[in-house]
Formats: C-alpha cells, sequence, structure tokens
C-alpha cells in the first residue's frame, strides 16, 4: 500500500462495455494514479500536523488494509493520547479508488477535532467481490476498533462514520448495523451519498438532469449496479433509502453537491430520516460536483463543506 510519486492517469474507458480484464487494468491504473503525487494537485495536501500510517486488521476471513490518520505529537515531551474520538471513515469510487485520495479531508479532520480517523480499504464493487463485500469491511472495521479501544487510543463512547457517494452507502448501512448491534455512534456524516441500488435508483430528476454531464455518470451507475448487486441480491438489503425501520440512528449530516447525478439520493434520504424522527441535516453546494470533497484543488466549494463537516463533528464528539 506503498504511495507513489509519478503516474500517469488513464483515460476513461467505456464502461458499458469494459470486460473484467479491463475493468481490473483500469482499476489499478487509476487508482496509482490517485495515490500518486501527481494527484495532489486535485486531490490537496495532507495537514502536516497529520501521522499518516497504513495498518493491516486481522478481521473475521480476511486482512484489510486501513489508513489512519492521528494528531502528530509536537515533539515537546507530549504522550499520546488515549481518548481522542473516532471517525471510521469509508472512501468513494465504487468499482476504483483508494483511501489516500481522502488525505487531504481525513488528515485536516484528524489535527483539527482533533480524533483518530480511520479510512477502510474496503474491498472495490468487482466481478468476484459484490457490495455486500464493502459493507461487511465498513462495519467489521468500526466493531474492531471500538472492541480495541485502549490499544487505539480512543473513547469509544464519542464515535462517527464519515462516507463519500458508495462509501457514503456503506457508512449508512453501518449506522443502521449499529443500532441494531447496540452500538453506539454519536454522528453521521453522508458526502454525496448513493442509497439506492434497486431498479428504482434512476427514477430520480437528478439522474436524468447529469446522467452525461458534467461526468459520464450513467454508465458508471449501470456497471456500478451490476456488479455491486449481482442477480439474485436482495437490492433492497442494501438499499438504506427502503430500509424498514430509519428510527434511533446517529444524527445525521447529509452534504449534497447539486451537480450530481445522485443528488436526489440524498435528499429523499433526508426527508426519510427526518420522517422517522432522527436528527439530520441536509446542506446543498449549488454548483459543485459528484465528489467535489475529494477534489479541493479543483472544486472551490470544497473548503467550505469541509469546515461545515469539521463543525458538525466537533460538535457531536464533544467530550
Amino acid at each position: 500500500m506503498n504511495q507513489t510519486t509519478a503516474a500517469t492517469r488513464p483515460p476513461e474507458p467505456d464502461f458499458e462495455a469494459l470486460t473484467t480484464e479491463e475493468l481490473i487494468a483500469y482499476r489499478d491504473a487509476e487508482n496509482r494514479f490517485r495515490a500518486s503525487g501527481a494527484a495532489r494537485a486535485l486531490t490537496g495536501e495532507p495537514d502536516p500536523g497529520a501521522a499518516i500510517e497504513w495498518r493491516e486488521l486481522a478481521l473475521p476471513g480476511r486482512d484489510l488494509p486501513v489508513r489512519v490518520y492521528r494528531p502528530a505529537s509536537t515533539g515537546d515531551g507530549d504522550t499520546a493520547r488515549t481518548d481522542l474520538p473516532l471517525v471510521i471513515h469509508v472512501h468513494g469510487g465504487s468499482f476504483v479508488g483508494t483511501a489516500v485520495q481522502c488525505d487531504w479531508t481525513n488528515s485536516h479532520l484528524a489535527v483539527q477535532l482533533p480524533a483518530l480517523v480511520v479510512s477502510v480499504e474496503h474491498r472495490l464493487v468487482a466481478p468476484d467481490s459484490p457490495l455486500a463485500n464493502a459493507a461487511d469491511d465498513g462495519w467489521d472495521v468500526l466493531r474492531h476498533v471500538v472492541e480495541h479501544a485502549a490499544q487505539w487510543g480512543i473513547d469509544p463512547a464519542r464515535t462517527a462514520v464519515f462516507g463519500e457517494s458508495f462509501g457514503a452507502l456503506v457508512s449508512a448501512l453501518t449506522a443502521i448495523r449499529a443500532r441494531e448491534d447496540g452500538l453506539h455512534l454519536a454522528a453521521q456524516v453522508l458526502v454525496n451519498p448513493a442509497v439506492d441500488v434497486t431498479d428504482t435508483m434512476y427514477d430520480y430528476p437528478s439522474i436524468a438532469e447529469y446522467a452525461s454531464s458534467p461526468t459520464r455518470a450513467l454508465p458508471q451507475l449501470r456497471l456500478f449496479q451490476r456488479l455491486a448487486v449481482p442477480a439474485g441480491t436482495d437490492a433492497r438489503a442494501f438499499s438504506p433509502l427502503y430500509a424498514d425501520d430509519l428510527s434511533g440512528l446517529a444524527p445525521a449530516l447529509l452534504v449534497v453537491p447539486t451537480q450530481d447525478a445522485v443528488a436526489d439520493h440524498g435528499r429523499r434520504y433526508a426527508e426519510r430520516l427526518r420522517a422517522a424522527g432522527t436528527s439530520v441535516r441536509l446542506t446543498e453546494y449549488p454548483g459543485a460536483r459528484h465528489a467535489f470533497l475529494t477534489l479541493p484543488g479543483v472544486e472551490p466549494q470544497a473548503g467550505a463543506a469541509q469546515a461545515e463537516i469539521l463543525a458538525f463533528l466537533r460538535a457531536a464528539l464533544a467530550t
């Protein structure tokens, strides 16, 4: 999981005609770029006050990498914090993506909250890896870190989940599982969430309006759905929008960029959370595009969204 210093971004393929071999080749090349120094012009520079490292977690049936961010020692004799709040983060990208693309966001959260941020390098959806795998990864990392709170130096009573796009879907599913398991969450932050993977996932005005611009979203969504919920899968079970009970969940912040095909997913989910009695704040960023939070180098509203997320989590995770 070493970060590379240079890479060339691959051209965007025809997502509707990709073979399995072409998908894997594209995924690997795109992730090399996202983890490269060349990508920093888009994804932003990490906060220099954060210590960042890869760790390997021994989870049931597999070892899984996580990218860990914590406030660095000042070097003046301070001892390591043992009571930091915990933020479990899940990156976006569905069939591409890496935690490294979120270094700007997560390092600043770690320093400025301050908190321990653990970003899940989940199993991307692929022909042999459905959404169920990534959903288990998000949940198992949360449970592992909370159960080993003393080793991680965190206060398990101050825990939040945070995800973007596909990662927001995983985080929303994790919040529901936490309630069902009796694991207390103080907050959930869902940025440009895609929360419907059933056949109705395309039945929203924002899908029609932004299917092809500013990005070619529709072919990517179709590929994602095909990989994420293979035949025989109960798609409603992986669609938080259709959860039977959304009451009693952690207070939610939903961040929705308006020039996004799945903008209406976030709006509709906020409505359902509110109707169920779960505290929710919906903030829209006019003119912002999907994945804008991970692109501070080219998306001017990323900083404002980052500040809002920081303030929301600071209040929710206060002692």
